[in-house]
């Protein structure tokens, strides 16, 4: 038995939110092989009528993704979205000047709607507030979802779909705060483009829900300022602020590099009281809430990218092999935005299909799942309900950048409609298990039905075209337990899911 022990009390009473499904939202931009060779390969055995793929659309239908970002990302601040509609054959082809590529147009707003169906997604559409403005803006909400009777909507119609889209979630444009963008702004002039954007397209449609871009990261300069000026603009008119971040272990410091989802926890308290001051400063009633539109891991392809030449069609691009101490790390994240559910409404993983992704494919071939697919999943499938808020006692250590790190990183959800209760567990301890009691006396009808583990003695194990299942979870953890408790062993350096269900 492990010398270490950690404690938990969960109680049904103790509700952080209503989770937000969106939270398991992910992205796909027009970057690398997302879109083509991705989720679009016409010609390929296993190609729809429209060329897309589906062995993709059943891996993405897997993790029951209920919101996907399109089109970008740094992509859309240089996009005509007129480029991408109408009969193929006349669609342009463009120098790409965000990733240095030749953007075909093959697959624009329509086709892409088209795909977000098949996967049972919604789409989280963005709009160009780089080197557009705001006539593009509203008039993309009006072709997509305008009924009929006014230019754009009758183009749309033309074109094929005499249905709108009704896209409900909209960005104002992407990462403006950084000098890589296409239009790069100072936080004054994007909180005024954003603005009026936001007021003419909402003038179009009502019901949508827009997203004002926060920094480009924690490590901005332009951090906390550029919340606070952009909102300072834009708070009557939009419903949410974007937060991104990326995490990465080029140190080869494992213990240090599962740590920081505690970045990724600061961060969120962060904006969400920037948000407060601004709402504070305004005297308004009105709660802004965070979409974390962009998380994962990112930096194994940062030296391959570097060597790309450009002007390429769909080259490999942020192809990430993904290692099971990463899957480890976004097992964290997941936890981290659950624990942030009464803020954080909408999350995007970024990204979904080959690029920094959970899904990988091979052109003319097949596709796999990556190490990170197996924690995204489990809480995409499993975290549905309510979030709520364990009293955790852990065993803590410190590492170069953090102090008080606790071995165990843990929450819980609770499904009432359903009857279940969803243990999610990770245990940082490289070295030794971690034997977990967990107090449920609030749920004493229920019993263990499955304790899921994702576990690997080589935490660089992968899992690539030719080794597809080095790692994959395994559903023989040791959860039980009677009287209100449970009791289990979580295996050294492991990602837990311990699913519980009322028994008569």
């Amino acid at each position: 038995m492990s010398g270490k022990q950690a404690k938990m009390i969960v109680d049904k009473d103790f509700i952080i939110s209503n989770i937000d499904n969106r939270i398991y939202g992910s992205f796909i931009e027009h970057l690398g092989r997302a879109v083509y060779e991705g989720i679009y390969e016409p010609g390929h055995p296993l190609a729809d009528e429209q060329g897309f793929r589906q062995d993709v659309i059943e891996l993405v239908k897997e993790l029951n993704v209920p919101l996907v970002r399109y089109p970008g990302g740094n992509f859309v601040s240089g996009y005509n979205w007129e480029d991408g509609v109408g009969p193929k054959e006349d669609r342009p082809r463009r120098l790409e000047l965000a990733w240095k590529t030749i953007e075909t147009n093959e697959v624009g707003t329509n086709e892409f709607a088209d795909w977000a169906k098949k996967v049972n997604s919604e789409v989280n559409m963005a709009v160009n507030l780089g080197t557009r403005g705001i006539d593009a803006a509203r008039n993309l909400v009006e072709y997509c979802n305008h009924p009929s009777g006014s230019y754009w909507s009758d183009l749309r119609i033309k074109h094929g779909y005499k249905e709108p889209h009704k896209f409900k979630t909209w960005c104002l444009g992407n990462e403006m705060d950084g000098p890589w963008q296409i239009g790069h702004k100072t936080a004054e002039e994007y909180g005024r483009i954003a603005c009026e954007a936001a007021k003419v397209m909402k003038w179009v449609d009502p019901t949508i829900e827009l997203v004002a871009c926060g920094s480009s990261s924690r490590a901005m300069k332009t951090f906390a300022d550029w919340e606070a000026t952009v909102l300072d603009h834009t708070y009557d008119h939009v419903e949410y602020i974007s937060l991104h971040t990326y995490y990465g272990n080029r140190d080869n410091d494992t213990a240090n590099f599962v740590a920081r989802s505690l970045d990724m926890d600061a961060f969120i308290r962060s904006v969400a009281a920037i948000c407060d001051y601004v709402k504070a400063k305004k005297r308004s009633k009105k709660t802004i809430h965070l979409s974390f539109d962009e998380w994962n891991v990112w930096y194994h392809s940062h030296d391959a990218d570097s060597q790309r030449d450009p002007w390429q069609i769909a080259p490999p691009q942020l192809e990430d092999v993904y290692t099971f101490e990463d899957a480890i790390l976004v097992g964290c994240m997941l936890i981290t935005l659950l624990k942030h559910s009464d803020r954080v409404k909408i999350a995007c993983m970024a990204q979904l299909v080959n690029v920094i992704a959970p899904i990988m494919t091979e052109k003319g071939g097949g596709a796999w799942k990556q190490t990170i697919f197996y924690p995204y999943m489990h809480a995409s499938v499993y975290g549905r309900g309510a979030a709520l808020n364990p009293i955790v006692s852990s065993p803590l250590y410190d590492s170069k950048d953090f102090t008080d790190v606790p071995y165990l990183e843990s929450t819980a959800v609770y499904n009432e409609e359903k009857d279940e209760l969803t243990i999610f567990a990770v245990n940082r301890d490289l070295h030794e298990s971690l034997l977990l009691e967990c107090d449920i006396r609030n749920f004493q009808e229920y019993r263990v039905i499955e304790h899921i583990v994702l576990e690997n003695d080589d935490a660089k194990a992968r899992n690539t075209a030719a080794a597809r299942g080095q790692v994959q979870p395994h559903n023989r953890g040791d959860a039980g337990g009677k009287d209100g408790f449970v009791v289990a062993s979580l295996p050294k350096f492991s990602w837990n899911v311990i699913r519980l269900a009322k028994r008569p």
